[in-house]
């Protein structure tokens, strides 16, 4: 039975684990590219332990960022960035992946911390932003038109979507996601909250998930088939006008026949006004990620509230998952796989991180608690300074001396 610290094999790319670092989008690009900032911050969840580091949902076109600091893959001189970071990630023992995306509707936007509000397309910072229909997101965040994309249009970003899938192997990424959810481009089209249209693209389920089967295509009929190419769905608007979760299990079937090679499902956000959502829920997507596996027969992945590292390995020991993406655990801890696996009572913690790092914590003389990890939960401290020593001098006696010119 495969666990959280299980290897992952699908098609000719193996996971060390079954942790995947879920895409954040991070506000750090300049003209679209990676840079030094991104080395460091992937770099170190890949030297943390983690099997797969995605960033940032990568733009196929200018317009297709959420604002102008985010990273894009539209043109080969922003292969270079990418490259650097697939290089680091794959040295410190992790998979590349990367996940493209057209923000739409959602874009030209300030960071959240700038106040996360749409900025006008008269703005030099801004864009008319498109989308299926001319419906705005909705004030006071997103009140600004929206252009109406023309089928010429849209088999334009359809052949974007094929060129920046190429880049993307060009680069050195192993594992290819396809951002369909968030209310973004691809999510608004599944939406009939957002797609009003009354073409081959709008109305009925299969004309909404048209524009993301052909995206599918554009990139299937690029991508290395023998790499992963993934999804992540908008499954549900929680909103009765919106996208149902039955809905997109059928959309997801169709995928796996154009294919799919596994389902990240999420939520749909293409409205604020949502009904009940399940926020607060832990391991909140992963029945429903169950349900998928069972009815289309697919591996799946999920990414909410996971962060509990018992709740992450019983979702993969009961087989309703078969990867699971953190997004703000990755963030708040650079070596979550460490300090799961040390709360889960692994044997070997350590050797989920690059040799060398693995080699001096395992070896580690001094006291235990000073090594700068938490002892795990349910590990009682020491009563005593003279308790402590003892310990020491026990754990000192098994472990080798390190050779001259070790760090602590």
């Amino acid at each position: 039975m495969p666990d959280l610290f299980s290897p992952f094999t699908l098609k000719d790319v193996t996971l060390r684990n079954r942790i995947g670092m879920s895409p954040m989008t991070m506000y750090h690009s300049v003209d679209g590219k990676m840079d030094d900032y991104h080395l460091m911050y992937l770099g170190a969840r890949a030297a943390g332990g983690f099997g797969l580091v995605i960033p940032e949902q990568v733009a196929i076109a200018p317009d297709g960022r959420t604002s102008v600091h985010c990273a894009g893959i539209w043109e080969d001189a922003q292969v270079e960035g990418h490259a650097r970071v697939t290089a680091m990630i794959k040295k410190m023992g992790g998979v590349a992946g990367i996940q493209l995306g057209h923000t739409g509707r959602n874009g030209s936007e300030q960071p959240p911390w700038a106040g996360w509000g749409q900025i006008s397309p008269d703005e030099p910072d801004g864009w008319q932003v498109r989308g299926p229909s001319d419906i705005p997101y909705g004030a006071p965040k997103r009140p600004f038109p929206v252009h109406p994309l023309s089928v010429e249009e849209i088999q334009q970003l359809h052949r974007q979507y094929a060129d920046a899938a190429r880049r993307a192997a060009d680069a050195g990424y192993e594992w290819l996601e396809m951002h369909f959810a968030h209310g973004y481009l691809a999510s608004s089209f599944f939406s009939p909250l957002a797609n009003q249209r009354q073409d081959a693209y709008g109305g009925s389920l299969e004309n909404r998930a048209r524009f993301l089967l052909e995206a599918l295509d554009a990139v299937r009929a690029v991508w290395p088939e023998r790499l992963p190419l993934t999804m992540r769905l908008g499954s549900d608007d929680f909103h009765p006008d919106g996208v149902q979760f039955d809905e997109a299990v059928t959309a997801i079937g169709w995928m796996a026949e154009h294919g799919l090679d596994m389902a990240d499902v999420s939520q749909g956000g293409n409205t604020d006004d949502m009904r009940d959502p399940i926020w607060n829920d832990p391991s909140a997507w992963v029945a429903r990620a169950a349900r998928v596996k069972r009815e289309v027969g697919i591996p799946v992945a999920t990414s909410w509230n996971l962060g509990v590292p018992a709740n992450a390995d019983a979702a993969v020991r009961s087989g309703d998952l078969d990867l699971v993406l953190l997004g703000r655990p990755a963030l708040a801890n650079p070596h979550w796989p460490v300090w799961a696996a040390r709360e889960l009572g692994h044997p070997e913690p350590f050797r989920l991180l690059p040799p060398d790092t693995a080699f001096w914590l395992e070896n580690f003389r001094g006291h235990g608690p000073s090594i700068g990890w938490p002892e795990p939960a349910g590990v009682p401290a020491p009563n005593t300074v003279a308790e402590e020593a003892e310990r020491i001098t026990l754990a000192a006696d098994s472990v080798p001396v390190p050779s001259v010119g070790a760090g602590d």
